[in-house]
């Protein structure tokens, strides 16, 4: 009997949730998804020395020896998570993720001059912009951003997205593709109600099913991408999404499970579905986000994780020159 990964291959995309070259030759993924705390743990790994070493130098070669270590690291950083990318999309076929700075999760301009920089980035690498995705957090000032950015044929991945007013405004954007962060809405629940929900009850998979039926049902472009899963139960409950980014850890439980595996989501069910269309404006969702206590938490919660991831990861860059100086 086939695995159950082999099974999940058939009816949705697999995508690695992660920044490790090795996990995402061994498990072969379509596509690769990143962000700030992923980046953050890879670079420190002994076998990604080398890839921070030879950014490093470039940043120090395009600043120029009067630059001050600061400088150079904030250089280098801009250009890291990119060069994670670059390695990536020579891995898998399809695109890759790659996250503007979460600490400009509220500033339109600001994030859509990033987006356009990131994507200059990997077009003088000599990389079609078709194989990058722009992630950018959920807010409304973020998906504003997004909207003009697909009008540019720049595609976006909308991420920290916990509740349907994020997603209804995102498709209404005509934003590419969203993340819906399932296990994170299942922490948030199991927190406040101290119960442990399982299969098709988990709330965060409830909250990805409706999503993925509401854009069936009105035939939206925008494709779903669950992510943040805690275990390989909320990836069976959601097999037959459009797309699933998932860690290695999960994908290797995956691999190694035999069994049946169901689909649970399809178009022509969600056709069937009796959930009524949603008129959405900044007004709505500024009230809808409000009324949700657990979207407003962890949308907060999780800009202020990868902001925070960020500055650590400045933090090592600027350590690292130092210590590549002193070889010197």
């Amino acid at each position: 009997m086939s695995t159950l990964l082999e099974q999940l291959r058939e009816i949705t995309t697999v995508v690695a949730d992660t920044g490790d070259f090795d996990s995402i030759t061994k498990y072969k993924p379509q596509d690769s998804t990143t962000n700030p705390s992923l980046i953050l743990a890879a670079s420190q790994m002994p076998g990604y020395s080398s890839l921070i070493d030879e950014v490093l130098q470039q940043a120090k070669s395009e600043v120029g020896s009067k630059g001050s270590t600061k400088e150079i690291a904030n250089f280098a950083f801009k250009h890291l998570a990119v060069a994670f990318g670059k390695k990536i999309l020579g891995i898998v076929k399809g695109r890759v993720s790659t996250e503007v700075d979460a600490r400009l999760s509220y500033d339109t301009n600001a994030t859509v001059a990033q987006a356009r920089e990131i994507i200059q980035m990997y077009e003088s690498s000599g990389l079609s912009r078709e194989r990058i995705l722009i992630k950018i957090a959920s807010t409304w000032e973020g998906i504003k951003a997004a909207e003009r950015l697909e009008q540019e044929g720049i595609h976006c991945n909308m991420t920290l997205l916990f509740g349907m007013h994020q997603a209804v405004a995102c498709a209404e954007a005509k934003v590419t593709l969203i993340s819906p962060f399932v296990g994170r809405i299942l922490d948030w629940y199991k927190k406040d109600t101290g119960k442990d929900y399982k299969g098709a009850e988990d709330p965060g998979v409830k909250s990805v099913t409706d999503i993925y039926h509401y854009y069936k049902k009105f035939d939206y472009k925008t494709v779903v991408m669950g992510a943040s899963f805690r275990n390989i139960d909320e990836i069976i409950e959601l097999a037959g999404c459009d797309l699933l980014t998932i860690s290695p850890k999960l994908l290797g439980e995956l691999d190694a499970t035999e069994g049946k595996l169901e689909r649970k989501l399809d178009p022509a069910s969600s056709k069937k579905s009796s959930v009524e269309r949603i008129s959405m404006n900044k007004e709505v969702f500024d009230k809808m986000h409000s009324e949700n206590e657990m979207a407003n938490e962890k949308l907060a919660e999780g800009i202020k994780g990868f902001s925070e991831a960020l500055v650590e990861l400045e933090t090592y860059l600027e350590s690292r020159l130092s210590q590549l100086a002193a070889k010197a």
